[in-house]
This record gives C-alpha cells, structure tokens and sequence, in this order.
C-alpha cells in the first residue's frame, strides 16, 4: 500500500496509511471540537483533507478565484533575524515587489509597544518615506508585550514570582497595574502612527502575557476607535486560548480567561477591531494533518460567528505549521489550500 508522505508538528517526515491519515484528521477535529464545545469538521470537510494529504504533489494551491489576501506581520524585522542586511524600506519594497504581499506592516525590531515608544521620532519619518514608495496598505504594528513592564526593567512587580509564593492578590494588582501601563504606549504609538499616514494599526501576538494581556489590548483599541473611528485595527492572537494569569479579569461582563477564537472574536468586534487573526498552535507530538484538522475546526467556527474579515495566523508553529525556523513548503500550502477552502475565511 502506497504510504502518504507529510510531516510532524516539529517539521520532522513522517508517511502515513490511509487509515492513518483518517484516523489523525479525525481525532485532530474531535480535539478541538470538545475543547471549544464547537462542532467538529463535516464529512466531506474530511473528504477534502484526505485528498489533499493524498495528493503527491510537493505543493499544492487554491483554486482560481479562491484567492485570499496574504498579510504579513512583523515584516521589517524577519530579514535582520535571519542576517539579510537590509533597510526597513529595502524590506517592504521585496514584500511588494518579490514576494506578493497584499498588506505590509513596519515595525521596531523589540516589537513592542513600550519599547517603540521611545523612538516615534525615528519611526515617523522612515514610516512616511515608506509610504511615498510602496503601494499596498502599510501597517505599523507591534506586541502588547505586558512581560516588559514588569521589574527590574518595568515599573510593575512581576507577577511569574509573586504567584508561586501564594500572593495571588498582589499578582493580579500587579497586573492590572501593567493594563494601565500598557494601554497608555499603545494608543500612543498608534495614534502617533496613523497621524503619520499609516493605513492601520496592528496588535500582534495578543494575549501572549494572559487575560491582562488581551484587556489591555482590547481597551487601547477601544480608545483608538474612539479617537479615529476610520482606523483599521488589525487583532492577531497568540493562540488557541486566553491563558487566566489573573483569572477574573472581564471585558463587557464576559470573563476572559479560556476563550477560544470563536469567542475571542466576539469581544475584538465590540471593541472595534477591522481584521482578527486567530492562532491555532501546532502540537508537535502529532501530524500535521491531526494539526491542521484542529485548526481548521477552531477557525471555521470563528469565521461563521465573525462580522469581522477573519486573517488566520499561518507561520512557524501556528495554524497547523510545523514549528521549524523555515517551515516546508508542502506543509506550508497544504494549510494553507485546507484553511482557505474549508473555513472560508479572508485573509492569512
């Protein structure tokens, strides 16, 4: 019997029977469709991937007019990360121009609000240089990155050691303290940004520091939305569900800690966010059929109880790509097609 050839979730080549393959996409869909409390994958969504994984060739593609658009977060910093000496407008411009970029996004190379925020005055004018230039939508984005503000480098104590000694009640003020921080450099930086001519402002890896995390994002948008009702606020999430580091944080009565996407969408829509962008991270103990099948689960749901277009995280270790430093490319388009076709979302 013909084996199937794919991938683990560590990127690691693996084949599989048809059996094998079916069994992976099934409990792969069951997995998060009791996690989320969501229904699983269809039959034929099943019949679908089957034939993909099938399929020999080493990559695959959407059918045409199934096109979706292709963002890119972090953008100017992924060429100094892997020692490509190029400027900042160097980089976008081989976005535009090499690799077919829909939308761009400059960024500091720390990432984060707090640290962008020292260096607006360098930023403003490169970011205004970029966009005489280039063509597609220009983002500026970054991280909440509530880690940062904690001492001996921030001004908050940090929570990750006040918790292990039993002081829950100063861990939570700790991070609440960090939410106020926090929501300050954002709507200062985007606000800064947009006044500058950015197209939109993105908060990239939301949630990564817990349920303060998200709060603080979800308030910052709120406030800019207020400020500039036409801006386009883009929400990438930084996985499967919100970590309850504080645990009774809550945003219009809803308590945070322990949404999936499908959830996660709702409170990012009443906030105001434009484009939201779940993250579904890779097991990589388990096929990437078992993890593409997950994710897929998690973000057709999201999709059908989204009013917002939906752009799902699909890179290293998110959105059922294996975790290696330059993911394969027949994992890459086999998400991608599986994504793009079952889930119907707008954008990755």
């Amino acid at each position: 019997m013909k084996k199937i050839y794919t991938r683990m979730g560590d990127g690691s080549v693996v084949e599989l029977s048809d059996s094998e393959l079916r069994r992976d996409l099934e409990e792969g869909t069951q997995d998060a469709a009791k996690r989320a409390n969501i229904p699983p994958l269809s039959e034929d969504d099943l019949r679908r991937l089957v034939e993909l994984y099938q399929c020999p060739d080493k990559s695959v593609g959407v059918e045409r007019g199934k096109e979706v658009v292709l963002s890119y977060d972090s953008g100017t910093t992924k060429f100094n990360r892997a020692n490509v000496s190029v400027s900042k407008l160097q980089s976008l411009q081989i976005y535009e121009r090499m690799l077919g970029a829909d939308t761009m996004e400059m960024g500091h190379m720390d990432y984060s609000y707090k640290a962008a925020k020292h260096i607006m005055w360098i930023e403003q004018p490169e970011f205004e240089q970029a966009l005489l230039v280039t063509i597609p939508p220009l983002f500026y984005g970054a991280m909440p990155n509530l880690g940062l503000y904690t001492q001996p480098d921030g001004p908050c104590a940090n929570p990750m050691e006040l918790l292990p000694r039993g002081k829950i009640r100063e861990a939570r003020a700790a991070q609440e303290e960090m939410i106020e921080h926090a929501v300050k450099d954002m709507v200062y930086v985007g606000s800064v940004m947009y006044e500058s001519g950015a197209d939109g402002i993105n908060f990239d890896t939301t949630g990564a520091a817990g349920d303060a995390d998200f709060l603080a994002t979800l308030r910052a948008v709120e406030i800019l939305k207020s400020k500039y009702p036409q801006m386009c606020i883009e929400m990438g999430m930084s996985g499967d569900f919100i970590l309850g580091m504080h645990g009774e944080l809550t945003y219009d009565g809803v308590i945070l800690a322990g949404l999936y996407p499908h959830k996660q969408v709702e409170l990012a829509e009443k906030a105001g966010v434009t484009i939201f962008g779940p993250a579904i991270n890779t097991n990589t103990d388990k096929s990437c059929p078992w993890n593409v099948a997950r994710a897929a689960t998690f973000i057709k749901a999201c999709v059908e109880n989204s009013h917002i277009p939906i752009h799902a995280n699909v890179g290293m270790g998110v959105g059922g790509i294996p975790v290696t430093e330059t993911p394969p490319v027949d994992s890459v388009s086999r998400a991608s097609k599986a994504l793009v076709e079952i889930t119907r979302l707008d954008g990755l």
